[in-house]
């Protein structure tokens, strides 16, 4: 099979479990999975980085192992910890029966003992998972550098029982929203993507593939309004996910045209605007203009 057919032929499987992908990002995936190498993902909040992980847990049939990273994240809540309470218990067990302390020391510092975090349950699997780290670049700089051995080697040091190495290889997906800048050091280490906002036929084509119930009408519409929004100067341009939420939102209220009950749409905007400046924003002769535009 051609490198072509079988970009396609990702496209596909992607599509089928409701991910619509450019013929770009099924080509970088293609190589992700094949090459084995990390694949950091960049883009604006809200473009689908995230449910790049998830689809593709579902297209290999595979767990997802998720880490969220958030500024003061460490190796307690990310890769490992000792069940201390257990170690406690153990400890006076083996008080009881008067054990050396070398002997001591190994048992309660064992696998035992030991609680997985998503890095290390990630290459402890027997078959390979996808790992997200979700937002790396919210995560310190210091755990940025702890990343590098697992990027590198698929392994991980644990002091007290040495060097743990990947029992297969996880598929290792890292995002970033952007509001900080990588190392090098990560950026060598990993394939890179950059995932735009939608344009109109792609988005209309994910909003088909999605919410199969909606119309050809109003799912043009939506789509067309919501290009038109992110244009606007907005502190939160609403991502697809929004969008997907919006959809719902309008044939909840039974909306089959925007023009057709303006009300409704005002009313479902909480699902497009999520701060208060956005909405103050987008007043009424703005929005008038946004669905006029839309029809």
């Amino acid at each position: 099979m051609t490198e072509h057919n079988r970009v396609g032929e990702l496209q596909q499987s992607l599509a089928g479990a409701g991910y619509i992908a450019d013929r770009a990002l099924a080509a970088t995936l293609l190589l992700f999975t094949e090459l084995q190498r990390p694949l950091l993902l960049e883009g604006d909040a809200g473009v689908g980085k995230t449910e790049v992980a998830r689809v593709l847990s579902d297209v290999f049939a595979c767990p997802l192992i998720r880490l969220q990273c958030y500024e003061g994240l460490d190796v307690n809540s990310s890769v490992y910890e000792w069940n201390y309470q257990h170690q406690l218990l153990a400890i006076k067990l083996l008080e009881r029966g008067e054990v050396s302390p070398d002997s001591a020391e190994q048992h309660i510092f064992s696998q035992k003992y030991l609680l997985e975090r998503p890095l290390l349950r990630a290459i402890t699997q027997p078959d390979s998972p996808v790992l997200l780290i979700d937002e790396i670049d919210r995560a310190d700089e210091e755990f940025e550098a702890y990343l590098l051995e697992l990027l590198s080697d698929f392994q991980i040091s644990v002091p007290e029982l040495g060097t743990i190495t990947a029992r297969s290889r996880p598929y290792v997906i890292l995002t970033s929203n952007g509001t900080r800048e990588l190392s090098d050091a990560l950026r060598r280490r990993c394939l890179y993507h950059y995932l735009e906002y939608p344009d109109f036929d792609k988005e209309l084509s994910i909003i088909h593939a999605r919410v199969p119930e909606i119309g050809p009408q109003l799912a043009r519409q939506v789509v067309a309004f919501v290009q038109e929004l992110r244009k606007q100067d907005l502190r939160k341009k609403p991502g697809v996910a929004e969008a997907l939420d919006w959809v719902a939102a309008l044939l909840n209220l039974r909306v089959t045209g925007l023009a057709e009950d303006p009300q409704a749409v005002v009313d479902s905007l909480v699902c497009l605007l999520k701060t208060r400046e956005d909405r103050a924003a987008i007043h009424e002769p703005l929005l008038e203009r946004l669905i006029a535009q839309a029809v």
